[in-house]
């Protein structure tokens, strides 16, 4: 995660180890110095941590709140410690949010106090020029390599959602491989055709992740679909469909635009049933009507990167939504004979080769049962002539 200062944005760090649970509420208070009064965010230095965060801390001053900004591995980490102390607060991406709560059953210790200040936005990347679209992408899932950031990364974990909502695309990949960044994830997918990458981030065209997209010869891939757009969490959306820039303007030509699905950013904290005292759970009460009721405005950051943001990027119209996502149910479809076909095949030739084994082994039953059988008379033989000789050297011997 890069500063917003000086450099273009780039994608925070959103910790989700789906293999692993949830560690227990006391490990997780000991990895951070104990304490409400923290808002939990991502890596040091990114968007969470020092942009979104000190305006936050900041309002809740002026209500009487000292909060303090405590960086984090990302929203899995969040997740961990409020569960640890309900009073604190965290940030999070609400689909990776969304996935650990389900896996965990922790929605229910955990409230969603803001959503929708800002989002970040879901691409797939890859120089195939036969996939352009989600639908001809999940289509052909199946024998494509996804080359993804590293385990611990919010991509990652939006990738493992996608991948629980479309068992019948996305959940029957069979190559995956972590890189040690998402600019590394971006190069390799885009050494091969055979390859795609995903990665999520503030759509910001000026960052250097869709400048390395056109540089190596790749294009984005929008991903959306009706499945995707329909999730939700606590009766909440978690996708939402949005036209987003992606390339620079030129001086020839405007800049390239895709409608891609974004998810919310979020602020989230205990339940306050959780927050042991009487005093104590109506003070986060308190902080939580005053978390909520803050105008959105008043959380963004001051830097001209989000200004630019917000104006380049539009909620599609019901209309407009309906159009992207009827071409990609098509495109979808379009695919879906080549693909069962090509299982087919494999099926057919697995099937043909179980058939050539058979008859091969019918075929070398004869040999083998010669073969036995001369190996039995050999041993036969062997033993008759040794006795003969034993039998012989008896009568040889000279009598005492």
């Amino acid at each position: 995660m890069r500063p917003i200062r000086r450099r273009p944005l780039a994608r925070r760090s959103a910790a989700l180890v789906l293999s692993c649970t949830f560690a227990s509420a006391a490990l997780a208070a000991l990895s951070v110095p104990a304490g409400a009064n923290q808002i939990n965010t991502g890596a040091s230095g990114g968007a969470y941590d020092a942009s979104f965060c000190p305006v936050l801390s900041q309002q809740l001053k002026l209500a009487q709140f000292d909060y303090r900004c405590v960086p984090s591995a990302g929203t899995r980490e969040n997740m961990e410690r409020v569960l640890a102390d309900p009073r604190q607060l965290g940030y999070g991406q609400l689909d990776v949010f969304a996935l650990a709560s389900r896996q965990t059953n922790a929605s229910a210790a955990l409230v969603l106090v803001r959503q929708d200040d800002v989002r970040e936005c879901l691409f797939a990347v890859t120089r195939n020029k036969d996939i352009a679209n989600w639908g001809e992408l999940a289509a052909n899932a199946g024998r494509l390599r996804f080359i993804l950031p590293p385990p611990n990364s919010g991509s990652v974990g939006t990738f493992q959602f996608l991948r629980s909502i479309d068992t019948d695309g996305l959940g029957k990949v069979n190559s995956i491989t972590h890189a040690a960044s998402a600019e590394e994830a971006i190069r390799e997918a885009l050494s091969a055709d055979d390859t795609v990458s995903l990665f999520v981030e503030f759509a910001d065209p000026e960052a250097e992740h869709f400048g390395l997209v056109g540089k190596l010869g790749g294009h984005i891939v929008p991903v959306i679909d009706r499945t995707i757009l329909r999730q939700e969490v606590a009766g909440k959306k978690i996708y939402f469909a949005q036209e987003t820039q992606v390339e620079e303007a030129q001086w020839t030509k405007s800049g390239k635009k895709v409608v891609t699905a974004c998810t919310p950013l979020v602020v989230f904290t205990g339940a306050p049933d959780r927050v042991q005292g009487e005093q104590a759970r109506k003070d986060h009460e308190d902080l939580i009507r005053t978390v909520s009721a803050l105008q959105s405005g008043s959380l963004l950051p001051e830097e001209s990167l989000f200004q630019r943001l917000f104006k380049r990027t539009k909620e599609l119209s019901a209309t407009g939504a309906e159009k992207m996502l009827e071409a990609t149910e098509q495109a979808r479809e379009k695919a879906k004979p080549y693909t069962e076909k090509a299982m087919d095949a494999a099926k057919e030739a697995t099937e043909q080769a179980k058939q050539a084994a058979e008859r091969a082994g019918e075929a070398a039953k004869p040999y083998y049962d010669k073969g036995k059988e001369a190996a039995q008379k050999a041993y036969e033989d062997a033993v008759r002539i040794a006795k003969e000789l034993m039998d012989k050297s008896k009568s040889d011997a000279p009598k005492q």
